[in-house]
């Protein structure tokens, strides 16, 4: 429960530096990596919608930067009633993650619901699927 408390207040703290001037939905991302590191993103939007960032990837390439290869847990938290990871933000959690990574839906008010991947994308598109890969 620390982990979680500690992904719930670094990804709300990311959500208020996101940059979301045009829906004005702000989302912020952590990620805790299977080397027990925390990792935080926020969605940046930009003019020519499809160039905008989600607050998982963003908080998935700072793990990556930050020398970490495994997602062990996300949260993601909005000002709504349940925010859950589109499916490009799901593939790639998938990437780096496990069907039994566990995914935490948060909003502002400190309600949070956590699903495994598996639920939310049970046949993730895998490496497996490609040649050479």
């Amino acid at each position: 429960m620390e982990d979680i408390t500690q992904l719930y207040s670094i990804a709300v703290q990311c959500r208020s530096n996101a940059y979301a001037p045009y829906s004005k939905f702000k989302v912020g991302a952590a990620v805790l990596s299977s080397g027990g590191k925390i990792f935080g993103g926020c969605n940046v939007e930009n003019v020519s919608y499809p160039c905008g960032t989600c607050a998982e990837a963003g908080a998935i390439a700072a793990m990556i930067a930050g020398g970490e290869k495994q997602i062990a847990e996300i949260l993601i938290v909005a000002d709504t009633e349940n925010i859950l990871p589109c499916g490009n933000c799901l593939q790639k959690i998938a990437e780096f993650g496990t069907p039994d990574t566990l995914i935490h839906s948060a909003n502002l008010s400190g309600n949070i619901k956590t699903y495994t991947l598996k639920q939310l994308l049970p046949d993730a598109f895998a490496a497996k699927e490609v040649k050479n890969a």
